[in-house]
């Protein structure tokens, strides 16, 4: 069937934040075009098309956004008339840096033009605080693809330090053969659809689902790495945001006694259903609450009664943006133990100094300041009392 795509003219610093903000609309994924040289590794990894030069790096970028437009054929083939064809918006060369290209779940719009009218308030609403370009909105129709799909090719397994992250699709071997007993990292490989592991090693199966999260991005990373440095057998976590619950399955295959993930978005319950069904977890112990924590005392009282004896959660974590952190944190601090871990990021570099005011001013104090790329993870912790 066609596509509706939706393109989004700006610069390379501001994709990440449009692509975050977008999501809240219901734009789960983005494909970008730009300029921006790829690293070797990024060869080597997921989400990346590999083609030749893509030419000098001028900071614009496009950010393309596919969704289906509900309606008759009819009228779809009537709107298509009147829509750009081919595959590239004016403004870049036709050479597309795939180096982020994820589109899940149906997208199906009912109302275009209400969509259109949010994502520009949206990137006026980004405008406000950073540059972002053109900041327009071009809208055009892709011939016949499964971009629902596609982006499998480029989801490989990957580790983050000791631990594998796998795919849904491909299988799993424990059987590698020669591998050293002390290593925890480059033990596996990938044979057609089957991923060769030493024994034993910790294993994590992951679909984003509609969900956005695999542990790829930057900001993940940060947080997965201060869990595993933290996580116990006693631990109840509370995971902010938890999306395709990745953070909240980390802790539990690292022993993690309770989990408590919150979300806005209801395609968040399916994702983290199949995620535990295929990391072989009990749902009893994740227990999963839809709607806003930061506002609503209701929800915020049931979160509570997932931690010890609601007496609050030993780590709360919460990998989001940085403009939601800061009425985040005093709610977190509530909702936390003493001598408990907050655990953020999802915020840009500049930001950090900003959040960590937000930790103080809540009564808790900084411990440690990770950056990772232009990315930041701010970690505190609640005095004793």
């Amino acid at each position: 069937m066609k596509w509706t795509r939706l393109t989004i003219k700006t610069v390379t610093e501001a994709e990440d934040i449009i692509i975050s903000e977008m999501y809240e609309l219901g734009l789960w994924g983005a494909q970008i075009e730009d300029h921006v040289p790829l690293t070797a590794w990024e060869k080597e990894q997921m989400f990346v098309d590999i083609l030749p030069d893509f030419g000098q790096d001028d900071g614009r970028a496009l950010l393309h956004f596919f969704v289906e437009v509900a309606g008759s054929n009819k009228d779809q083939e009537k709107d298509s008339e009147e829509a750009p064809q081919g595959p590239s918006v004016s403004g870049l060369s036709d050479a597309v840096d795939n180096s982020y290209s994820f589109v899940s779940g149906e997208n199906v719009v009912n109302d275009l033009p209400g969509l259109l009218s949010q994502m520009q308030e949206k990137l006026e609403e980004i405008r406000s605080y950073m540059d972002i370009g053109e900041g327009s909105i071009e809208i055009s129709e892709t011939e016949d693809a499964d971009w629902a799909n596609n982006w499998k090719n480029y989801f490989k397994p990957f580790a983050i330090d000791s631990l594998l992250v796998v795919p849904s699709w491909i299988d799993v071997a424990e059987d590698l053969s020669g591998a050293d007993e002390d290593e925890t990292k480059d033990t596996w490989q990938l044979e057609g659809e089957i991923c060769h592991v030493k024994k034993g090693q910790r294993i994590l199966r992951i679909d984003p689902g509609s969900a956005f999260g695999t542990g790829m991005h930057e900001t993940t990373q940060l947080c997965i790495r201060a869990l595993e440095e933290r996580v116990t057998e006693s631990t109840r976590l509370l995971d902010v945001g938890t999306g395709s619950g990745i953070l909240g399955i980390i802790a539990l295959l690292q022993g993690a006694k309770k989990i408590v993930g919150m979300d806005l978005d209801p395609c968040a319950i399916e994702a983290v259903a199949e995620n535990l069904n295929m990391n072989r977890l009990s749902e009893d112990d994740f227990d999963l609450m839809i709607g806003n924590i930061i506002t609503d005392e209701e929800v915020q009282k049931q979160a509570m009664q997932g931690s010890e004896e609601g007496k609050g959660f030993d780590i709360v974590c919460a990998n989001i943006l940085a403009k939601v952190l800061l009425p985040l944190t005093p709610v977190a601090a509530g909702l936390m133990k003493p001598d408990g871990i907050y655990i953020t990021s999802g915020i840009l570099e500049g930001q950090e100094q900003e959040v960590a005011k937000a930790c103080e001013d809540a009564g808790l104090s900084v411990v440690d300041v990770r950056a990772l790329g232009e990315w930041r993870c701010v970690i505190a912790k609640k005095p004793l009392q």
